[in-house]
């Protein structure tokens, strides 16, 4: 997993079940509320803009009945 932070000018790298993140170059850590807030913040705008790209590549995606299915 490669998640850029904007707000903390870093990227997430990998996570754990418990909390702690590992951001590039530095050990793994339980991040404080700011930096939780800016991860969920980021990881909230990869998903909108990746299902932008899905409804882009696929506009049937969309419809309601089949949410969880890439058709190809």
């Amino acid at each position: 997993m490669r998640l850029y932070i904007e707000t903390m000018d870093t990227v997430l790298v990998d996570y754990e079940p418990d909390g702690r993140v590992k951001l590039d170059g530095e050990d793994w850590s339980t991040p404080t509320l700011q930096e939780r807030r800016a991860i969920l913040h980021a990881a909230q705008l990869e998903i909108n803009g990746l299902q932008d790209l899905v409804l882009a590549l696929d506009p049937d995606a969309g419809d309601e009945s089949d949410t969880h299915t890439i058709k190809t």
